[in-house]
């Protein structure tokens, strides 16, 4: 059988040292694989942050309320140059890019009983124009104050993705979001 290798995730340690390949649906069913995943924040010059209400065709984590961008880089893909495919992919530009940090997660979703277990590497990039969302990836977009998202992630934190809080407190913590 020849897979498509678009689809092909890179299965890593705890380290994010790759310890192989597994198809993407695959690394996230049966307790999820923990596998190479990245989150992008976009910010303005308002201090405001891009979020996207992932696509209710996703996978996982339907509709709810997200960073800018995330994904997985692809077999033999470079991180950062994922992260730069993905963003036009998935808003329609790009610009520059700085990884922040990055950290180890693991989330159910009861709904399409996938699990997501993500060494996910942050990055951040600012943008100030319009972005041209793709319907098939986000339902909707906005953009937040870093404090009307805080606010909103503790009232109303079942409207989020799991690795939005994480990874906004992860950026606060080292001073890269300002409240």
């Amino acid at each position: 059988m020849i897979r498509d290798m678009s689809e092909i995730v890179v299965l890593v340690d705890d380290k994010d040292h790759p310890v192989g390949y597994e198809e993407k649906m695959k690394a996230h069913s049966d307790g999820g694989k923990l596998h190479r995943a990245f989150s992008i924040f976009i910010y303005n010059s308002k201090n405001q942050m891009l979020l996207q209400q992932r696509s209710i065709t996703k996978h996982h984590f339907q509709s709810l309320w997200s960073n800018g961008c995330c994904s997985h880089p692809l077999k033999g893909e470079e991180l950062e140059k994922a992260a730069h495919r993905k963003l036009k992919q998935e808003f329609g530009f790009d610009t520059k890019l700085k990884e922040v940090f990055s950290f180890v997660y693991k989330a159910d979703d009861p709904k399409s009983g996938l699990t997501e277990h993500e060494f996910d590497h942050v990055f951040i990039g600012e943008y100030n124009g319009v972005p041209k969302p793709n319907p098939e990836e986000i339902e909707g977009w906005k953009w937040v104050t870093p404090t009307e998202l805080k606010h909103d992630l503790t009232q109303n934190p079942d409207h989020y993705t799991p690795w939005l809080k994480p990874a906004f407190d992860g950026l606060v913590k080292r001073n890269e979001i300002k409240l």
